[in-house]
């Protein structure tokens, strides 16, 4: 080999390697429902997620001189406990070390022990308050808890609505139990009474004996803690049946597919509590609505703002901390503040938002329709 062609070659090899040494690849775990009744929920959120992942290209950013190239590995969960662990099992093994989701609080919980002794970073909505009394430092709930939304409702069902009397139904799930558990205790706490607290599943779509139960007790309101695909045929079922009460819940039902489950039988006898302020009234809100449905040809639900926060949160920690060494993420986001989309992420010793302010929803036209933010 002649000399000349020698050192060209080493030139290109060392190019090569300077090229490799600029891009580091950070993936991003999904995990979320994206088959079943709660796929509408797991793909929206998905492209929050991808959303941010695909701005983040286009910048892009660096981090300890090197540039960052982001993935989005996103998983189907199934919204289910054992399918989640499963994802998350999956995620650990093939070095992954961020995540956003899980998306149900029954995945989330079980699903937190792999990740926490895996050393990943989290940042879910996932609800239910035992979540994060787990102590497990480097998980994050980008949301308010079931105690903000459940106790929230109760306080404008009591204030505003000036009830008396209602009853409370859950899904039996950790997120449902734990919002229906929420509401009750402020309820009782404001002075209304609980007639009532029945269960059903969240694959139930007949609530009539339920229902025809409740109407004797001539509730003002339901309370039900769980998801819309039994949301929407529940507010069939009480229309039908005649029961003079409005129809309670939490962010889970503050979606247009209730909306489009319910029918007729969905409008303002239908309020709902979701964690954040409006997307309309927050700065980056009208903006981010655009782009979104730019990209998906389709409105943002109610959590793809939230997703798109969390991996922006994500590449804003890696860029305080210098590094995209998980420990030293972790300790970016906990003692740092970062203003989304969604909100101004700042967070406990537990890992909960310090401030997560609560918005009351209605339904006009089978879409939610925002009352006023507590």
């Amino acid at each position: 080999m002649n000399v000349k062609h020698s050192l060209g070659a080493f030139a290109l090899a060392s190019l090569a390697a300077g090229a490799m040494a600029q891009d580091v690849v950070v993936k991003i775990g999904h995990s979320g429902p994206l088959s079943g009744a709660q796929a509408f929920s797991g793909k929206d959120n998905e492209n929050g997620a991808r959303l941010a992942v695909e701005e983040l290209n286009a910048k892009p950013i660096t981090v300890g001189g090197r540039k960052l190239k982001f993935e989005l590995v996103s998983e189907d969960d199934q919204g289910d406990p054992k399918a989640g662990v499963s994802v998350a099992q999956k995620f650990a093994d093939t070095g992954i070390k961020y995540i956003v989701g899980p998306y149900n609080s029954g995945v989330a919980i079980p699903s937190s022990r792999v990740y926490n002794d895996a050393g990943m970073v989290v940042a879910t909505v996932a609800s239910n308050p035992k979540l994060t009394m787990q102590g497990y430092r480097s998980l994050f709930r980008v949301n308010a808890s079931d105690t903000q939304l459940g106790s929230k409702m109760a306080l404008y069902a009591a204030r505003e609505l000036k009830m008396k009397t209602v009853a409370v139904i859950d899904d039996r799930t950790a997120f449902g139990q734990g919002l229906a558990d929420e509401f009750k205790k402020q309820a009782r706490a404001s002075g209304m009474t609980v007639a009532a607290h029945e269960y059903t599943s969240d694959k139930a779509v007949d609530f009539t004996s339920i229902l025809t139960r409740l109407k004797s007790k001539k509730v003002e309101a339901i309370f039900f803690g769980g998801y819309a695909p039994q949301g929407g045929p529940m507010a069939r079922q009480i229309k039908a049946l005649g029961i003079n009460a409005k129809l309670l819940g939490g962010d889970t039902i503050c979606t247009a597919e209730m909306g489009k489950l319910g029918g007729e039988a969905v409008g303002e006898n239908v309020l709902c509590s979701q964690g954040g302020a409006l997307l309309d009234k927050a700065a980056a809100g009208p903006a981010f609505k655009a782009k979104f449905k730019k990209r998906f040809s389709a409105d943002p639900d109610v959590y793809a703002a939230s997703y798109y926060d969390a991996v922006q949160l994500f590449a804003a920690a890696m860029q305080k901390a210098n590094s995209i060494d998980p420990g030293r993420v972790a300790g970016a986001i906990s003692t740092g503040s970062y203003a989304g989309v969604a909100g101004t992420y700042a967070f406990d010793g537990k890992g909960d938002m310090k401030s997560s302010p609560v918005t009351i929803f209605t339904f006009r036209n089978g879409q939610p329709s925002a009352l006023t933010s507590y």
